[in-house]
């Protein structure tokens, strides 16, 4: 398959020699939807400026379906739909407008441009609102219209970063379905997101960046597997004051009315755990089970 994006070696440094970017490579397939994880400074939004050519690289190589970001601009940045973190929209200007004037950015012919803001603005649920000042959007709105803006041009490559912060729950689920109907459509998007479940509900593969370096890569069931625990919580109907001794081996950890029990369920049966819990004669009301998330695949290859 032809790669959508090429990084190899990226590295950023800033003046004093502070390194944003240590020399990371990956790459992302056509048509692949890709996470790029990290918590906040590990080095997520300066790999992006960099694609969109709003920050230069130090060293290292980064194309754009082999177009060169920095020899080959223009070709390149025509790949690339950005939604940033940010809102960046002329707040007085309407949502209509916003959309036409960044169609004209893009070279695209003034005859095509009422279609294509009609089709983007329709499908995002904002075609009531075109007439409408960005100021007198609700933050969810504001959202739609950046990713309208971003597809005006018909990219072959959409960059998420954050494209769902600040959203209720049920327009950010609209919007999960709208991503992955444009990703069959044979969109590639690179996702970048502090919601960890967005990553897991929405990517097939994904690297975790800490500290300017990929600490992790794979897809998604492989990347679960570096923690292969599962969990046991025990709700108590009373308070204990220690951990069973037939317990302890569990990594139990005991807050207030509860006692979660961590096990590798390729090295200890449940069975066992259960009994072991039952002769333990605690006061248990109920009992939780749960597998491991990449929330927390997450916190342990980027928490100290």
């Amino acid at each position: 398959m032809t790669e959508a994006i090429t990084i190899h070696n990226l590295t950023k440094t800033y003046p004093p020699g502070t390194a944003a970017l240590n020399g990371i490579t990956f790459s992302l397939k056509s048509g692949e939807f890709f996470a790029l994880l990290g918590p906040n400074g590990a080095g997520k939004t300066t790999t992006i400026n960099i694609l969109t050519g709003l920050a230069h690289k130090t060293a290292g190589k980064v194309l754009l379906f082999g177009k060169d970001v920095v020899r080959e601009y223009q070709q390149a940045r025509a790949f690339i739909g950005l939604v940033p973190q940010e809102f960046n929209m002329d707040l007085f200007e309407t949502a209509y407008n916003v959309l036409y004037f960044n169609a004209g950015y893009f070279a695209v012919p003034k005859s095509e441009r009422p279609a294509r803001i009609e089709k983007r603005l329709r499908q995002l649920d904002l075609w009531q609102k075109k007439d409408a000042k960005v100021r007198e959007l609700s933050g969810g709105m504001k959202r739609k219209l950046m990713i309208a803006r971003a597809l005006i041009h018909n990219p072959k490559i959409l960059i998420l970063d954050e494209p769902t912060a600040g959203v209720d729950v049920e327009t950010r689920k609209l919007l999960w379905n709208y991503f992955r109907e444009l990703n069959q459509q044979g969109i590639t998007i690179l996702l970048t997101t502090h919601y960890i479940e967005e990553a897991e509900e929405l990517c097939k593969r994904i690297a975790i960046i800490n500290k300017g370096k990929i600490v992790a890569m794979d897809h998604k069931e492989k990347l679960l597997g570096l923690l292969e625990r599962e969990r046991i919580t025990l709700f108590l109907t009373k308070a204990i004051m220690s951990v069973p001794s037939s317990l302890q081996k569990y990594h139990a950890r005991r807050q207030n009315h509860t006692l979660t029990l961590e096990f590798n369920p390729k090295k200890d049966s449940f069975s066992s755990i259960l009994s072991a819990i039952q002769n333990a004669h605690l006061p248990i009301e109920k009992i939780e089970t749960s597998r491991t998330t990449l929330e927390d695949v997450f916190l342990h290859l980027t928490t100290p």
